[in-house]
């Protein structure tokens, strides 16, 4: 009898490991979405007369996305919370080294340099929404505008090379870690799955989304002044601008 319990026992971790687990909940998924709409939409806007008002709904959007996620990253599901994923600079700079070297390890949320972006990208929104919003209502000069500009670049950047590192992360590790990001799930342990996925939380995230959008709306039809203000540039760093 002992050696027939011995053999489900050395089976089952095989087993286990290939199972579709829930990893990323409804509402970080949200925000992940949102976030790329609100930043991309933001940016090809940003030097459009017409479309003023989207772009400065959108950086107000991005600001509440980012408040939202900093707080959920307190309070959120396992492999939303900072201190799940989070690490120093030791744990990013071996997992770079496995991953050049074709052999990166698995982490069932994010790993140590998708973590690093993750938190990069949170800050550099901030810093454009901030410096957008001090550039638009006019509350310094003009090094807020040159700083909401190379912070949006900036931010580009990260974005392409975080584009980058979850297309080669997904090919050495064989899964699709954008599907994972629209589904929430992988492949991995059971124990390493989330219960919930905090539905109403998300639907909470997205009713105040909507609820800025109509706001922004009648506000500006309420005051008709919109197209009077200037609009923040955050296109190249290049870019020449006109001195009337």
């Amino acid at each position: 009898m002992n050696g027939m319990s011995a053999s489900p026992a050395k089976a089952a971790p095989a087993e286990t490991h290939q199972r579709t687990i829930l990893v990323w909940d409804v509402p970080t998924r949200l925000f992940h979405w949102l976030l790329v709409l609100s930043f991309g939409g933001a940016y090809l806007t940003a030097e459009s007369e017409s479309w003023r008002l989207l772009h400065v709904t959108l950086g107000y959007t991005m600001a509440l996305l980012v408040g939202f996620r900093i707080l959920w990253g307190v309070v959120g599901s396992r492999h939303a919370r900072f201190a799940t994923f989070v690490r120093g600079p030791g744990a990013v700079a071996a997992y770079l080294r496995t991953l050049l070297q074709g052999r990166p390890k698995h982490y069932t949320g994010h790993n140590p340099a998708g973590a690093v972006a993750s938190v990069g990208l949170l800050a550099l929104a901030l810093a454009v929404s901030a410096s957008g919003y001090a550039a638009y209502n006019d509350l310094a000069g003009d090094w807020v505008q040159e700083l909401h500009e190379v912070t949006a670049n900036l931010m580009l950047a990260i974005v392409g090379v975080h584009i980058a590192g979850v297309l080669l992360a997904s090919w050495l590790h064989r899964e699709n870690l954008v599907g994972a990001m629209f589904t929430g799930r992988k492949q991995g342990a059971p124990e390493d799955g989330i219960r919930r996925a905090w539905r109403g939380v998300a639907a909470l995230l997205l009713m105040a989304v909507l609820a800025l959008w109509w706001v922004q709306g009648q506000s500006a039809l309420q005051s008709g002044n919109l197209a009077d203000r200037p609009v923040p540039a955050t296109r190249a760093a290049g870019h020449d601008r006109d001195n009337d």
